[in-house]
């Protein structure tokens, strides 16, 4: 290799492993290990313009491997990726030589995982191993989608690749087989894996607990696969980066053998060398096996590194995308309605009229439960919003879930077209939630489904969801003891506590059809928002607007459903179905004379972002007197009862049986609901 590209393959291992000593923690190795691949991808593979980072057409590169952010971070820097704000280029760098010394620390640009948002040029926000896998296989759909809808005959706009760096960590994780067994069945010959087999986990050789044939089980996934013996042959990554982009009917995995802390004279190789600084010794030993200079100090850029990232990376990204700019103003002119289209998707706007086809529900008491009044609703909305796709783990038929007449995103092989709406990710709820956000992340309207009991195997994708503030839709139902017989194994109790603890998620659980209307028209537009839906399996009554106060409540939080003059000495408080049983009650008392308030709370959330003036207008807090019923757990609802109100809620699992007979046994009757009431209303006067 001549000097230039080793100089810069080597600047990228001092910058980063400098950004960890620094910091005094990282994970420098990886980092070392990688950096001639990464070279290599940067440098000579990737289709990526560093002056226009927000190209819609651009490459995607995925540094799985998250705790390696140093690698990401210096190469950004060299390759002089140009910073965004507020969602566009400005003329001036994504980072600076002064963010890699402010590694991991308070308000830096460069924090100890990558983050998107926070850093032009990171793609999706890393950390928690094998979700960067499942990430990059919802931006290879994005891309086949975006490509079967929108290219037309002489315009090519979307053809872009995805390529991953990922780890012995990564295959540890069930999230990453998950995702890839979903690559090799959808046939995404637009992503490539490259795994750095250093064979280095925290616990020391990962013969501990590792000791499989990595590229074998890709082969039985129906990936191609490569093995190269020497990551810093940057010719054999390259001839390996050019055979994966011609296979283009499998993803394909390079397994890659590297060492771990590369020319670190005792640490190279250690699992020392993977979570802890080098130390300054280990550093000046590394810098002498790279023919760095003695007397060079901290942060050192050679001259010409930075020029010839410019010449390769920089030049031919421009062009590509100079290319492409041109293309679409031609594509404009020749299918102004497709490039309307695609322009609300760059700019994450709603179509005109998304919402004019939302049903309303008449009365009935025998009612609709709120997963097949959600269906109706879905496919109302995605007739006007065609950009939002999505499916579920495997049950569809059960979540309601499936766009009618949308196809199934399907190679041909499978019978399916890459323009299909309803997606297939079987029985992985791990990966559906990592690739919904790789979806989301490309600016498709993405959501995933169901049972709300399942969003255990979820979780992680969920808190990243809104960590990325991306506007993917969780659907679950089967929202409570109401499943009955499938028993405790099936039946949520903490699991809307959870997910109304984690940060920026909205999370609304709708009391009937016409409130699951008002949820829709309330969470499509949010757009930087992740949103929960929690629906019931059995019918719900749709309750009488005409009696009784409109659904529009709902974009509220809560809302006041029925009340007494005046002020009432009880106010009765649920959400999803246990509102109609609480509205049951208060007919009761209303017609013994005690003064009562139903409030509907379909979302904590939501309430908790009104005004204070509203929030009392609905709990006036001199009245004392609260009860609360929902058919979880009781966690959270003391902040509106008091520490003297009612909470008929679940303290235990559930059982299996008839839910009739579950909601006799926990309680959810209207008969205990009226008792509870009438102990509390004696303490509203």
């Amino acid at each position: 290799m001549s000097t230039l590209p080793q100089l810069a393959i080597n600047t990228i291992r001092t910058l980063s492993m400098e950004g960890v000593e620094r910091a005094n923690s990282g994970h420098p190795g990886t980092a070392m290990a990688l950096a001639p691949a990464m070279y290599a991808v940067w440098q000579h593979d990737l289709k990526y313009d560093p002056a226009d980072p927000c190209w819609p057409a651009r490459d995607r590169f995925v540094l799985s491997v998250g705790h390696a952010s140093m690698l990401l971070y210096s190469t950004l820097f060299l390759t002089g990726v140009k910073d965004i704000r507020d969602g566009k280029v400005v003329d001036a760098p994504s980072l600076t030589v002064e963010d890699l010394s402010q590694f991991r620390q308070l308000n830096s640009k460069t924090p100890g995982h990558p983050e998107y948002h926070f850093t032009a040029g990171v793609e999706t926000t890393t950390g928690p191993l094998g979700q960067g896998c499942g990430n990059s296989v919802g931006m290879a759909i994005a891309q086949k989608w975006m490509s079967a809808r929108y290219d037309r005959p002489g315009f090519k706009l979307f053809d872009y690749h995805v390529t991953v760096f990922c780890g012995d960590g990564d295959m540890m994780e069930g999230v990453a087989s998950e995702a890839a067994s979903t690559a090799g069945h959808l046939a995404l010959g637009n992503l490539t894996w490259i795994y750095d087999s250093n064979q280095i986990s925290i616990e020391g050789s990962t013969d501990l607990a590792f000791t499989e044939n990595v590229g074998k089980r890709f082969e039985a996934y129906g990936w191609h696969v490569q093995t190269l013996t020497d990551g810093n042959d940057v010719d054999a990554i390259l001839a390996a980066l050019k055979a994966a982009r011609a296979v283009t009917d499998r993803p394909s995995l390079i397994v890659l053998k590297t060492v771990i802390g590369y020319g670190a004279p005792k640490k190279a190789g250690t699992a020392s060398a993977h979570g802890e600084p080098l130390g300054a010794e280990e550093i000046k030993g590394a810098k002498a096996a790279y023919g760095w200079p003695e007397d060079a100090p901290d942060f050192y850029v050679p001259d010409g590194v930075k020029e010839h990232f410019a010449e390769g990376l920089g030049k031919r990204g421009a062009k590509a995308s100079a290319e492409w700019r041109e293309l679409f103003s031609a594509y404009r002119e020749a299918h102004p309605e497709l490039a309307a289209e695609i322009d609300c998707i760059i700019e994450h706007r709603l179509p005109e009229g998304w919402d004019k086809d939302i049903p309303t529900f008449e009365a009935d008491a025998k009612g609709i439960a709120s997963r097949a009044s959600s269906g109706q609703v879905l496919n109302a909305v995605a007739k006007n919003l065609p950009w939002m796709i999505g499916g579920s783990a495997d049950l569809t038929p059960s979540t309601k879930t499936d766009i009618k007449g949308g196809g199934s995103f399907q190679p041909e092989k499978w019978n399916g077209t890459y323009g299909g709406r309803n997606l297939h990710f079987g029985v992985r709820e791990h990966a559906m939630g990592s690739i919904c956000n790789g979806i989301a992340l490309s600016g498709i309207r993405a959501y995933g489904s169901g049972f709300l009991i399942f969003s255990d195997y979820m979780k992680a994708p969920i808190r990243l969801s809104s960590i990325m503030e991306l506007p993917v839709l969780y659907i679950f139902t089967h929202d409570s003891i109401g499943v009955g017989e499938d028993g405790p194994t099936h039946q949520p109790i903490e699991q809307l506590a959870q997910l109304r603890a984690t940060p920026g998620i909205m999370t609304i659980r709708p009391s009937d059809a016409n409130e699951v209307a008002e949820a829709w028209r309330t969470l499509i537009p949010m757009t930087h928002k992740p949103s929960v839906l929690a629906l019931s399996r059995q019918n719900l009554p749709t309750i009488d607007r005409t009696k009784y106060a409109s659904a529009a409540g709902l974009a509220k939080g809560a809302y006041v459903l029925a009340s007494c003059e005046g002020k009432p000495d009880v106010i009765l408080i649920a959400s999803g179905s246990e509102v109609s049983l609480v509205v049951a009650a208060y007919e009761k008392l209303t017609a013994e004379g005690i003064k009562a308030r139903v409030v509907s709370m379909p979302s904590f959330d939501l309430f908790e972002e009104q005004s204070q003036e509203y929030r009392d207008s609905v709990l006036p807090p001199d009245v004392i007197g609260r009860v609360a019923v929902e058919q979880a757990a009781a966690f959270g609802w003391d902040r509106y009862v008091g520490l003297g109100g009612a909470i008929i809620a679940m303290n235990t699992f559930g059982a299996s049986a008839p839910a009739s007979a579950l909601l006799t046994k926990f309680g959810f009757t209207p008969e205990a609901v009226y008792d509870a009431a009438k102990r509390q209303a004696l303490r509203g006067k």
